[in-house]
């Protein structure tokens, strides 16, 4: 059984966000045992380790979460013609292998399927590089830190191609490189290469700073291409990102 985690300030979710989701809950599902063995978290993250929290407030955030949420079921239908479970969560831990570890303790889903459910946690290239990046990590290092996440978990990591984070074979190239020796220079472990899975994401990306920045300068064309309309409204209602 898997839960999938998408991980996310969620300001706000986008039609990118919901396709990384179908299409990690679609894998799940085809390799899965059991029409009922996939999950998926939307989890808010309230304390991000890089990210300031505004400019929406996070009870909005929550509601265009659900919004975003009830869209996503609407679109989803799995093997057997199974919708997958969606919930919402809240963490204040701003690191995955924090937030792998709480949703594994909370014993949430030690009733779903018997045992605690394989977590993938679904992140852009941009965070993957931070979360191999050793100044996260205190006392004990990086091993001590992931080695706990990797043994619960696996990271399936969608590639960026905007934002100067490099064309695909780039990306391809580190994510190649960490399982040849890249993880054991920066204090990590080589064996988690094989729990990281890099796939291709849309077009767009999954760019919620686009929106911000497309609200803020009333170019109205093109947002509906980017945000549901359950996300949509939230922004129209609450004047979101105008300033």
């Amino acid at each position: 059984r898997r839960l999938v985690v998408l991980d996310s300030s969620f300001n706000p979710p986008t039609r990118a966000h919901a396709e990384m989701a179908r299409s990690a809950l679609k894998w799940a599902s085809s390799s899965s045992s059991s029409s009922e063995g996939t999950r998926l978290m939307l989890l808010l993250a309230v304390n991000n380790a890089d990210k300031a929290p505004k400019p929406a407030s996070f009870p909005v955030r929550l509601g265009m979460m659900e919004g975003f949420g009830r869209d996503l079921l609407g679109s989803l239908e799995l093997e057997g013609g199974v919708r997958p479970e969606i919930d919402l969560a809240v963490t204040k831990m701003p690191y995955f292998n924090d937030k792998a570890r709480v949703i594994g303790e909370s014993g949430f889903y030690s009733s779903w399927g018997g045992q605690e459910p394989e977590q993938v946690f679904l992140a852009g290239f941009d965070t993957v590089i931070r979360i191999f990046n050793p100044k996260y990590y205190g006392e004990g290092g990086m091993r001590a830190a992931l080695g706990p996440f990797f043994e619960r978990a696996r990271l399936r990591v969608t590639m960026r191609t905007d934002d100067g984070w490099g064309g695909e074979a780039e990306q391809r190239e580190y994510v190649r490189g960490l399982g040849e020796g890249k993880l054991d220079e920066v204090g990590g472990d080589v064996a988690w290469a094989g729990r990281v899975d890099l796939v291709e994401g849309t077009g767009d990306g999954v760019s919620s700073s686009k929106v911000r920045e497309m609200v803020k300068t009333g170019e109205k064309d093109g947002l509906e291409r980017l945000v549901d309309e359950e996300v949509m409204g939230w922004i129209e209602r609450e004047g979101l990102y105008r300033e």
